[in-house]
């Protein structure tokens, strides 16, 4: 079958009008599905390409969203883009995901190349900063949600896991499970996200009347791993801290790895809680002890309120949204 065909010929080859041609091929409109598997599949057969650039130019959009994500290699980060990407391509969207690696530099890269890309929306997630996007072009405003990195401006759209919730429910196992002295692990540099889940541990020691000391209770973990492993042991072995709430699953699950070449047993001696339930904490030995984000509920919430501002039809009364988070037990707490 030739590659030019036109949309007139795909409406007479399906059977239906080129209206509804048109309908499927921008996802926008009523159509059954049937209709639907029968406009694809012709297209499909027939190599029928559509041209993005004059679409973009007489509806004005490009049917693009930008994605800033902080780290792609982080599972939670990874997983919750992929779950968006899904969503937004059922839509009729496609996406442009660009990773920051945490450099702000190249997040301002990114967001001119975004700009001249004419995406329709931006949806940011995470980093260490509040954000706020300063448009190169004066006359235009690019519509954006923040997940987890609260935007400076209080109009636009916030969606976070409750970091608070799952820090204070953490804090609050270990308590009853004994604990006397619990530490957070940390890094440095704070994101919006662990602000509120420091701000939940040192929350659930006040109502339970245990003291929290800065340079105790907190413990700031080196980035190198070779000085982490080193720190972490010295401390544990030198200090009475009893449990630890480590800020990531992957700073938790190191840490474990750590302690294994010591004398320091694990729920016995130290209880380990993580925060995201990565897919390796269930095959870690002793398994963790985590808080779960509901990524499910995150990237539906993100994609829908960001397509109700491209659309102009936004209903979000609440301009912040926190989704719940749940504690799993595993072993490396006592039960």
């Amino acid at each position: 079958m030739k590659k030019n065909i036109s949309i007139k010929e795909i409406a007479e080859l399906s059977g239906v009008s080129i209206a509804t041609v048109s309908r499927v091929i921008n996802n926008n409109g009523r159509f059954s599905e049937e209709t639907k598997k029968k406009v694809l599949k012709v297209i499909d057969e027939t190599g029928y390409q559509l041209d993005y650039s004059a679409k973009t130019f007489r509806m004005k959009k490009s049917f693009s969203i930008g994605i800033l994500v902080p780290d792609i290699t982080n599972f939670f980060f990874s997983n919750l883009v992929e779950k968006i990407e899904e969503i937004l391509f059922n839509q009729g969207y496609t996406t442009i995901i660009c990773n920051t690696a945490r450099d702000i530099d190249k997040e301002r890269t990114y967001l001119n190349i975004l700009e001249g890309k004419m995406i329709d929306g931006l949806i940011i997630i995470s980093g260490a900063d509040q954000f706020s996007y300063k448009s190169l072009n004066p006359n235009k405003h690019i519509p954006y949600v923040c997940i987890d990195r609260e935007p400076k401006d209080n109009n636009n759209i916030f969606i976070s896991s409750d970091h608070y919730q799952g820090a204070y429910e953490a804090t609050k196992k270990l308590i009853s499970n004994g604990s006397l002295k619990p530490a957070i692990v940390m890094h440095k540099n704070y994101s919006s996200s662990a602000k509120e889940r420091l701000r939940g541990f040192i929350k659930a020691l006040e109502n339970s009347q245990l003291t929290y000391l800065e340079n105790e209770s907190i413990l700031h973990l080196p980035s190198d791993k070779i000085q982490a492993k080193k720190f972490i042991i010295n401390f544990l072995s030198q200090s009475t801290i009893d449990s630890l709430f480590v800020i990531n699953d992957n700073l938790a699950l190191d840490i474990i790895s750590y302690l294994k070449a010591t004398e320091i047993s694990i729920p016995e001696d130290i209880q380990i809680i993580g925060f995201d339930d990565i897919p390796a904490c269930k095959y870690v030995t002793p398994q963790l002890t985590t808080i779960r984000q509901d990524a499910d509920t995150i990237a539906n919430t993100a994609v829908n309120s960001l397509l109700n501002l491209v659309n102009g039809t936004s209903n979000f009364n609440k301009k912040k949204k926190l989704v719940p988070v749940k504690l799993i037990l595993r072993d490396s707490t006592l039960q």
